[in-house]
């Protein structure tokens, strides 16, 4: 499948945000320069009016003394005290790392808010939330202004764009990554009914009968470390083996037939 271009409405405004951050980066600018060009990032390549949809410097009460998050993206439907996403801001010489990661989590965390943004401006990292027990943040995508191409910038900005978000589209992404975790596919993958499907696909293609025994040992092979964790958690239930009818049974039912 060929790959998506960039259109001729986002490869300017693309354009321009990477020669905004490229000049902060020769300077090695401070954070507040770093932020002012993320915020006209906003503005040119998600859609958001700086007055009306960010809120900047935003309190986070915790259990300790009063944060302050560098952006709160506000919505229409969305109440101050719980915005729809939070923008944690890094200077653009500064890599992002775990604990940047950990700081906006925190924020999020404490007002109960399910998105987080980490940038320094190159880089761009979306976090979901999820508030269990503990708390855990997981990567839904990450890119890189100055590297990426156009088009997967294109994507991702859309991603995190005002459209994006007034129609729910991070829920919506989320719910689906939710689902397709390789847990339940491999619970899937490795149910009774999928074996048996597998053992009759292999029996067609390669005139081979493979047990389910077989099946499953040779599904372990190909999977990687991760993967085989998953696995150790699934109750795998191996269909049934029917008794082999011998000869002279079939010679005796073929005959009353």
């Amino acid at each position: 499948m060929p790959r998506a271009k960039a259109t001729s409405d986002t490869k300017k405004p693309l354009a321009e945000a990477r020669e905004l951050v490229a000049s902060i980066a020769k300077q090695d600018s401070n954070e507040a320069e770093t932020r002012r060009r993320v915020e006209r990032i906003f503005e040119s390549c998600m859609g958001y009016e700086p007055f009306k949809h960010i809120s900047r410097e935003h309190a986070v009460h915790g259990i300790g003394d009063t944060e302050h998050c560098d952006f709160a993206i506000q919505l229409d439907n969305t109440s101050p005290s719980t915005p729809a996403m939070l923008v944690e801001i890094k200077r653009v010489g500064v890599d992002l790392s775990p604990k940047h990661l950990k700081q906006a989590a925190s924020y999020a965390i404490n007002i109960g808010c399910e998105w987080v943004l980490l940038t320094n401006s190159r880089q761009w990292a979306l976090y979901h939330i999820s508030f269990g027990q503990p708390p855990l943040p997981r990567l839904i995508e990450g890119w890189d202004l100055m590297t990426d191409e156009s088009s997967t910038l294109e994507q991702r900005f859309e991603l995190v764009s005002l459209k994006n978000l007034k129609r729910k589209g991070l829920d919506k992404l989320w719910q689906k990554r939710n689902v397709l975790t390789p847990y339940n596919l491999l619970a899937i993958l490795l149910s009774e009914k999928s074996i048996s499907s597998m053992r009759r696909e292999l029996r067609q293609q390669t005139d081979v009968t493979a047990s389910p025994e077989e099946i499953v040992g040779a599904m372990r092979r190909l999977l990687n470390e991760s993967a085989l964790k998953e696995l150790e958690r699934i109750n795998i239930t191996l269909p049934e083996k029917k008794p082999r009818k011998s000869k002279k049974e079939t010679v005796e039912n073929a005959a009353v037939d």
